[in-house]
C-alpha cells in the first residue's frame, strides 16, 4: 500500500499489545540448512529506512547466510495517528520516535511512505546470487489494524470524490479474525504477511520509492507469502540489503482501495544465499508454498505485467521441471491461475499460481529448494 497524506480516523478505544503467532500447521516443506543463530532487529530511528529501498543505506544488522532474523515492523496506521487532535495514545512507541526523527531531519524520509526495518546485510551475498527468504513464522504485534483510502488514490478514486476515510478494525487474535463491522456481523479471516520484503536496487538506481514493486521485490503485496512459504529474490548489491515492512493482517487480491488490514508484525525469517541459482539468472522474484510455485511480475500497464508474469511462469517451469517453452505455455493455460496481485502501487502486480500436484513424477532438473 501507499501511505495516504491525510485521513479522518474513526473513534478508537484503547488497545493493548499482543503477540499472536501465525505459523504453518505442519512441518516446513523445505530441508536444511539448520540455523545456528538468531538475530533480533526492532524498529527505531537508527534501524529503519523511511520511504525507500536504499543501496547506500548503512546496514542496521549483519548476519551470516542461514541465520534467522527475528524482525519487528511498525504499522502504517501509527504514522497516520500522529496528527493534532487525533493521536489517541495507542500509537506504538517506535513510530513516535521514528516520526520525531523524520521531523527533526535526523532520519531521511521519502520518496515513498513505508517505514521499513533494516537494511540487513547478509554475508556472502553478491550481485547475481539469489536470496532465499524462508518465512518461518509471522506474529500479530498489536490487536488492531487500519484501512484507509481517499479520492487521490486507490483503483477507482473517481468514484469517491472529495473523500478521505479511515477505519480501525479490531483483531481477535484468538479466533484470528478482523472485526470489520460488529453491527453487521462482518469478520475477515486473518492471514498475516509482510506486504514489503525486498533487497536494495542496483547502486546506479540510488534510493527508490518504497511503493512500486519491481525486480528487487519490495512492495509486492502478495497475500500468498504467509508463514511457511519462501520468497526468492535476485541480489543486486553486496550483502543484498534486505528491507522489511508494511505488515498486513489480511488482504484481498488487488488491494483495490490502496490499503489492506495494515498492522504491526513480528516475524522470523531465515535468509539463505543461493550461489547455486546464479546460472538461472533470475530476473523477477519467485515464491514457493507447500502446494504451489508462484511466478511474479509488475509493470505500470496491467497487460504488460500479465505478459511478464506468464513469461516468468514459462521460465520457472523450464528451470524447475525441464519443460520446453511450448509445453510450459500450454500448461500455464490449462493448469495454472493468473491472478492480479495488486492494482494500486504504481506498478501493477500479477502472479501465476503453479500447482505442484500436477507433477506426479520427480522433476528432470534439480528443484531449486533442495
Amino acid at each position: 500500500m501507499r501511505r495516504l497524506r491525510q485521513c479522518a480516523l474513526m473513534a478508537l478505544a484503547p488497545l493493548t499489545a499482543c503477540a499472536s503467532a501465525h505459523r504453518p500447521t505442519s512441518q516446513p516443506f523445505w530441508s536444511g540448512p539448520a540455523p545456528t543463530r538468531t538475530h533480533v532487529l526492532v524498529p527505531s530511528p537508527t534501524t529503519v529506512v523511511n520511504g525507500g529501498y536504499d543501496p547506500s543505506a548503512t546496514p542496521a544488522l549483519r548476519m551470516a547466510s542461514g541465520d534467522v532474523l527475528d524482525v519487528s515492523t511498525v504499522s502504517t496506521c501509527g504514522t497516520r495517528l500522529l496528527q493534532p487532535g487525533v493521536d489517541t495514545g495507542t500509537v506504538e512507541p517506535a513510530i513516535r520516535a521514528i516520526q520525531a526523527a523524520s521531523q527533526a531531519g535526523t532520519l531521511k524520509r521519502g520518496p515513498g511512505g513505508h517505514v521499513l526495518t533494516g537494511p540487513v546485510h547478509v554475508e556472502g551475498a553478491e550481485p547475481g546470487d539469489v536470496l532465499e527468504v524462508r518465512l518461518l513464522r509471522i506474529d500479530l504485534a498489536i490487536p488492531y489494524a487500519c484501512n484507509s483510502f481517499s479520492s487521490r488514490s486507490g483503483f477507482i478514486p473517481e468514484d469517491f470524490p472529495n473523500t478521505t476515510r479511515s477505519k480501525i478494525i479490531p483483531l481477535d487474535t484468538q479466533r484470528m479474525v478482523g472485526r470489520f463491522d460488529d453491527s453487521l456481523g462482518i469478520e475477515i479471516p486473518l492471514r498475516p504477511f509482510f506486504g514489503s520484503i525486498g533487497v536494495a536496487p542496483p547502486l546506479a538506481k540510488g534510493r527508490i520509492n518504497s511503493a512500486p514493486p519491481g525486480m528487487h521485490a519490495g512492495n509486492l503485496d502478495n497475500k500468498e507469502l504467509v508463514a511457511g512459504t519462501i520468497l526468492y529474490i535476485p541480489v543486486n548489491v553486496p550483502g543484498a540489503l534486505v528491507h522489511i515492512g508494511d505488515g498486513h493482517a489480511a488482504q484481498g487480491d488487488g488491494e483495490v482501495d490502496i490499503t489492506a488490514l495494515e498492522t504491526a508484525l513480528r516475524g522470523q525469517l531465515q535468509l539463505i544465499v543461493r550461489k547455486d541459482l546464479r546460472a538461472k539468472q533470475l530476473q523477477w522474484p519467485r515464491g514457493e508454498t507447500r502446494d504451489h510455485w508462484i511466478a511474479m511480475a509488475a509493470d505500470s500497464n496491467l497487460t504488460t505485467a500479465a505478459k511478464l508474469a506468464v513469461r516468468q511462469a514459462i521460465t520457472l517451469l523450464g528451470d524447475t521441471y525441464g519443460l520446453s517453452r511450448e509445453d510450459a505455455y500450454q500448461l500455464v493455460s490449462t493448469g495454472c491461475d493468473v491472478r492480479i496481485t495488486q492494482l494500486v502501487d504504481g506498478t501493477l502486480g500479477v502472479h501465476v499460481m503453479i500447482p505442484k500436484a500436477m507433477f506426479v513424477r520427480t522433476p528432470t532438473t534439480r528443484n531449486p529448494n533442495s
